[in-house]
């Protein structure tokens, strides 16, 4: 008698520290659902790692910054070569530029069952860049063709992203599925009292343009000016992947501006929350839900945000948050203020945003909504 052939599940990311650090929960949602786990990336730091968690790990060539027509098609053949050769059963691909190479693969290679997963539309949704419209006018028209398989779900990290989505394929929404975010630790991420004055706020990311950094800095120096002696701390590497990476040089220059400390690529990222008074995200946009931001809000750290999707969903007005308009120094600058002065609505904000999280976002919750989707798949699949 032939042994029974495992259930494969094959994750698509194009980095492998980003399914490190966002996608663990969904790797274990698999295995609950009895897959056998496997990360086709690209590996530059994390790939022992990954192994060591029981995941086989397929490395890559692609590389993120690589958009041009030739590039593409050496990605997609290179994806749905290592689909007919390991033969998944089902396969989930992680942002934009994997669903859509990864989904046009799965149909070269006849995998059925295909989940893409669309954490935000980052640089396509928030460039000006001829190039970046373009894409993203590409994708409105043909993404229900590649991403919307008959035994497939896309999933959305928040609401306004499902409801876009929907409007473009109305017939489709119920294989567009919410999943909010990355979910977070609650019992690793536990609230702290706030550190000693000055007063602080942290971002905590990539650096790059259309997070809103140089408008952020813009508006620290301008509270400088103004006798507020707000400090800054930017933890995080630039991207050279990212045609918005900010050049160490600015980095650099910014460093050495009153009142900010660059740290560049930090690996406790809770250290930098226990510095830190208040939680900074000024993206242009392209937000799926961000990981930073729910790590800070479980640490019990109030927010300043921009006013836009993905952001929206952890930064309440009101409750744990100030929203401002996303490139707007002067009112970036006015809400961090009134927080730096105000430690009572500072007290208040991150016991809200604790509550938020627990009720919202813990990782708990991610992966039973995983588990509960890849059965469903499963389900409407039926036996053989």
């Amino acid at each position: 008698m032939n042994p029974e052939k495992p259930r494969r599940l094959i994750f698509l990311v194009t980095e492998d520290w980003y399914f490190w650090s966002h996608r663990l929960p969904m790797a274990r949602a698999a295995q609950a659902a009895g897959f056998e786990v496997g990360v086709a990336t690209r590996v530059t730091q994390h790939g022992e790692r990954i192994r060591a968690l029981g995941y086989v790990v397929y490395p890559l060539s692609w590389r993120r910054g690589h958009l041009g027509p030739l590039a593409s098609l050496a990605a997609i053949w290179e994806i749905a070569r290592l689909y007919r050769r390991e033969k998944p059963l089902l396969v989930h691909h992680v942002s934009l530029k994997p669903a859509w190479l990864g989904g046009i693969a799965a149909r070269l290679a006849g995998v059925k069952l295909v989940v893409s997963m669309v954490t935000g539309t980052g640089y396509l949704g928030s460039s000006n860049r001829r190039s970046a419209r373009l894409i993203a006018a590409l994708t409105r028209i043909f993404w229900p063709v590649v991403l919307l398989r008959r035994h497939g779900r896309v999933i959305v990290q928040n609401a306004e992203d499902r409801a876009e989505l929907t409007a473009l394929s109305p017939k489709a929404a119920s294989r567009i599925v919410l999943i909010p975010g990355s979910g977070v630790d609650i019992r690793r991420w536990q609230p702290l009292p706030e550190p000693p004055v000055p007063v602080t706020a942290a971002y905590v990311g990539r650096m790059i343009a259309i997070k809103g950094i140089g408008t952020l800095v813009a508006a620290q120096q301008a509270l400088q000016k103004q006798g507020v002696d707000l400090r800054l701390i930017l933890a995080g590497e630039s991207d050279a992947e990212n045609p918005t990476a900010i050049d160490r040089a600015t980095l650099e220059t910014w460093r050495g501006l009153p009142g900010i400390t660059w740290l560049g690529r930090v690996e406790d990222i809770g250290q930098v929350w226990r510095s830190a008074h208040i939680a900074v995200q000024p993206s242009v946009g392209g937000e799926g839900v961000p990981k930073s931001l729910l790590e800070a809000a479980a640490m019990g750290r109030p927010i300043v945000a921009t006013d836009v999707p993905g952001n929206r969903a952890i930064a309440r007005a009101g409750v744990n948050a100030e929203l401002v308009p996303p490139g707007d120094a002067p009112s970036l600058a006015k809400a961090l203020a009134e927080l730096a002065v105000n430690p009572l609505r500072r007290h208040a904000y991150g016991l809200a945003g604790r509550s938020l999280v627990e009720k919202e976002f813990p990782d708990a919750a991610i992966e039973a909504a995983t588990e509960a989707l890849y059965r469903s798949l499963l389900a409407e699949r039926g036996p053989g």
